[in-house]
Formats: structure tokens, sequence, C-alpha cells
């Protein structure tokens, strides 16, 4: 893989899939790519010495350096855990094979999975290279992000991670299909409509991260796999090492990212996630045109280049690309990012929308939809959301605590009606008072009128966690007081009682799950409820859609 750089902190590689070995030649021939050079990259630097040595030239009235907390040491491995916390053997589980790729802090293998047979992908990081405060901090945070985007078609799926004296390792959906770089040496570059709906996916997870309130900070093609070698838009997007939570508002100054990708203001060191967009932008460039928009022979002349912004439409192949693809790059690779259009509004852009037409409302953020689908369940299925959400582990809702923190600032630990009205207003949201009242009732699942931590991530954890057997199962003993294999009214009675919710009749809910009107609920049915449509007793419907986002958040731009 291509190298990627943490400014003067540090350097480190993309850890990606399927690169056993790392190129290393200077760039010579801005057109090496479309003539399918397979020697060429524009993530290829000369040598990570050199890496080290420009992004250690500090910009005019430089931010003052943190040092670096070496306080790790390597030889007391096995007195700590990454994780914090200890886990399955990994090889208890899964039966590592083949060697798919290797970077700088570890190996990604194939494995199988014991029990079904199935084949991942294992990323398998060296606890021995994990030397300071800030590695450690950023594999944790790396799977903590892969967890609080689960759920997304593109991007790659994180199965679990497991740690021993050695290693951490984190076990994903394996993609068999390439390197979307790899496809554009090969084809030199797309048509516009092809690039249009790659763009389309590329862009729709930045969109995912940004209304999750995650900025990805490294996208580029390595970045991107493929399912699978036959579909060119089978994308995943796979290495999230540099990403980090973000807030509306704040400023991130750390230089980080791959220098041909790198957006104009993480070189000032004043940034937030609209520098997702630029690299995005970049990616756009090379897809249509098959070389980098800025581009030299030595990583100053790179940077000098990105902070110019001059974009060539001169050469081939752009006199014959559409001027609505070139407007589209221009706004993307605007140089003032407050200027420069979310990933939204590339999203709605003509040329990217099917059939030029843009759709007529702004999605819902990720965070609002599954509270809306949670308004929708019925109580027992809320409760059981509950018990599953209590059992997760600290990385899997991680990200959600971040969400949750930031809406409760008062730090009472629970979100009141005007923390939540504040908190939704500073995302640009137009609800009425009204309908915030109903997702709060919705999410107040203990009628306490605030909406307490537990609360808040049962209503906003991916559905996907139901597809976790354990899960369901542990949901089920935990009704189940008596352990017969089924629920009573009487034990959802006492559930209820326990989660003080009184306000419905409980008969009414087995009614609903009772499949085989035997008057209880056994775990097939109770498995049914769980996985199947959220329509039930207690339904509330938003009045409007949520036209509301942390991408499009008015404090969110510089």
């Amino acid at each position: 893989m291509g190298n990627t750089c943490r400014g003067s902190f540090g350097i480190k590689d993309a850890q990606g899939f399927n690169k056993p070995e790392e190129h290393s030649v200077s760039v010579q021939n801005p057109s090496a790519l479309s003539n399918n050079s397979l020697d060429y990259s524009p993530t290829t630097l000369n040598t990570n010495q050199q890496i080290a040595q420009e992004f250690s030239k500090e910009p005019a009235n430089p931010s003052p350096k943190p040092k670096k907390e070496n306080n790790m040491n390597r030889h007391s491995n096995q007195a700590y855990y990454v994780l914090g916390h200890k886990t399955d053997n990994i090889r208890d589980v899964y039966t590592l094979g083949q060697k798919l790729g290797q970077g700088q802090f570890g190996t990604t293998y194939l494995c199988t999975e014991i029990a079904t047979g199935v084949d991942y992908a294992c990323k398998s990081i060296s606890k021995r290279k994990l030397i300071s405060k800030e590695d450690l901090e950023d594999v944790r945070r790396e799977i903590q992000i892969m967890h609080h985007l689960a759920g997304h078609k593109n991007i790659v799926t994180i199965k679990g991670a497991y740690e021993d004296p050695l290693y951490v390792h984190i076990v994903m959906e394996l993609c068999n299909g390439g390197e979307l770089f790899d496809r554009i040496i090969q084809r030199g570059h797309y048509s516009e409509r092809k690039a249009a709906e790659l763009t389309k996916i590329i862009v729709g997870v930045v969109e995912a991260c940004h209304s999750l309130g995650v900025m990805h900070r490294d996208l580029k093609p390595e970045n991107f796999l493929l399912v699978n070698r036959d579909d060119d838009f089978s994308l995943k997007a796979i290495d999230f090492g540099l990403s980090v939570f973000f807030k509306p508002g704040q400023v991130f100054t750390d230089v980080v990212g791959s220098p041909y990708y790198v957006a104009p203001e993480v070189l000032l060191k004043h940034y937030g996630p609209e520098a997702d967009v630029w690299t995005a932008g970049v990616i756009l460039y090379i897809l249509l045109s098959g070389v980098p928009p800025f581009w030299a022979e030595t990583q100053q002349g790179i940077f000098d280049a990105v902070l110019k912004g001059y974009i060539d439409f001169e050469s081939d192949p752009w006199p014959l690309i559409s001027d609505s693809a070139k407007d589209l790059i221009r706004k993307m690779l605007c140089s003032r990012p407050s200027d420069r259009l979310t990933a939204h509004e590339v999203l709605c852009h003509p040329w990217v929308c099917e059939n030029g037409v843009a759709p007529d409302r702004a999605l819902d953020p990720a965070v609002l939809s599954r509270l809306k689908q949670f308004s929708a369940m019925n109580k027992l299925k809320k409760m059981a959301l509950r018990v599953i959400a209590e059992s997760l582990s600290e990385e899997e809702i991680a990200g959600l605590r971040e969400m949750f923190k930031a809406m409760d600032t008062d730090n009472s630990g629970a979100i009141t009606f005007d923390e939540l009205k504040a908190g939704l207003r500073k995302f640009g949201s137009t609800l009425k008072d009204t309908e915030i009242r109903d997702l709060m009732d919705a999410a107040d699942v203990d009628n306490s009128g605030t909406i307490d931590y537990g609360e808040f991530v049962a209503a906003t954890i991916h559905l996907n966690k139901l597809e976790r057997e354990e899960h369901l199962v542990a949901a089920f003993q935990y009704f189940d007081k008596d352990g017969s294999g089924y629920i009573t009214v009487d034990e959802l009675q006492q559930a209820c009682a326990d989660h003080n919710m009184t306000d419905f009749l409980v008969e009414d809910i087995i009614k609903e799950v009772d499949q085989d009107n035997d008057g209880r609920i056994d775990y097939g049915e109770f498995v049914a409820m769980m996985t199947k449509g959220n329509a039930g007793v207690g339904r509330r419907t938003m009045r409007n859609s949520l036209n509301i986002s942390m991408r499009d958040a008015p404090g969110a731009h510089l």
C-alpha cells in the first residue's frame, strides 16, 4: 500500500489487505497512471525518511508540537491490554491462513471461522510496535469507529477484535476483488457514467461517516476494496486507522493523510470534515483522467501544488469531459473549506444523480434514522434492545458514547428535552417542538422525562446487532426468568415493572408476538419479532422527515 503520514508526529503506513509489497519510486511522469504503468502510484513516495523530512517542515506560525508519550515498555507486552479487557483466544474461534498483505504495524491474513467455515480477513497488529500512548489510542479508536459505522453496505464489516500477549487482531469481512486503485491502473480511467456511480458510493461513505460524527482523514483508492472482481461497484471502505470522532465546529490541527490527497487546510493545521470532501474530489479527478490533480517530483512540490490549488482542465482527456463533471470537481476542490460542497451536496449534484435528478430532500442522518426505527418498535423489542445494549463491549458503543456526550451538555448523564432540542438545532434541525417531543417520548422508555445513556444506546445501536445469536439468546433469557423456554404474561409484566413501563397492556404484546396462540412467547417467536420489520404496538410516526444532519451543521464549516 502507499504511505500514510501523520505530520511531524510520525509516519503510519496504510494497513490494507492485499499489497504484500510497497512501491518505492519517485514520480517522474504525471501521465504514467493513464499509461497503465504498474510502477506508479499517486500515493507512492520515495522513502519513509523523505516523508518524515518533508512533513517536519512546519508552515508559518506552527502550533506547539505535542510530545509523544513513550510510556510503553516493549518488554512488558504481556502486562497490559490494548483493548482494555481480556478477550477470547482468536485461535479458539478462527484458523489463520495465508498472508494477504503487510503494513508497518502488522499483517493481514486470511482466516476461517471454525464453527461456520466462513472466510474473513484478520489484521494482526504487533503490540511491540505500539510504542506510544498515541499508537494505542489509534488502534482502540479504529476498532471503535468500525463498530460505530457497522451496517453500511459500502463499509467493511467488523466481525470482532481479539488480543493476545503479542498482537491485537481485527477480524473483518473479506474482500476478494482487489483494490480500486489497481482497477484504475488497469483501466487508465473510467467513463463519466461509471465514475459518477463510483463517486456516489465513495461520497456516500463520507456522508455516512460525517452523519455519525466520524471524519475519515485518509480516503484514497487504495482504501477501497472490491468484494468481487467482476463488479466495479462492489466497493467497501476498509481502513479507518487515521479516522477520528468529531463534533460540529471542532478544529483539528494534526497533519495526517496521504500527500496527493491531503486538503490544503490540513497542511495549514486548521481543518474539519470538509477535508474528506476535498480528498473525494481528488479521487474523482483521478477516476476521470487517470492522474492526480496535484503532482510534483518532490513532497514539498506536491504540498505547494495543493496549497496553490490550480486544477488542470486543459490537458487530455479534459476537453472531452462534460462541463458538469468539471463543475463538480471545482466545487469539491474549492480551497476555502466553508465554500466547498458538503458530502450531501455532492450527492445532489446533477452530474452524480441518476438521470440528472437530485433528491428533493435531505437524507436522514444515521443516528436519527435509527431513533425513528426505534420509535416504531413495540415495548418488548425496546426492552430487549436495552438488554442487548448493556451487554455490548466498550469498543462497540464508544461512538454512540461520543454522540451522547455531545448532547448531554451539563454532563448529568441524561439528555433533557431542552438538551435534545438544542442538540438537534445545532445540527441544523427544522423540527417543531412537538416533533422533538415525539422523538423524546419514543427513546424515554422508562418514562423518566429524560433519555439516559442506556436508553440512548438502545435507541441508536444499529439493528445489525440483532443478527448475532448470542445477543438474542441473552435477551430472551433475561425475560424468561424461570428458564422454561417461554416468556409468560407474568414474566413480561415483571420486566415492564422493572423498566417502569406501565402505560400499555402486556397482553397486547403477547398477542402480537405469539404466533401459535398458546398465550406465551417461545424463542422462535421472540427471534421473529426481533428480526422482522418494526411495526407494532405503540407505533409512533414522525409527521415530517428529519431534514437534519451533522454534515450540514451550521457550525461544522471552518
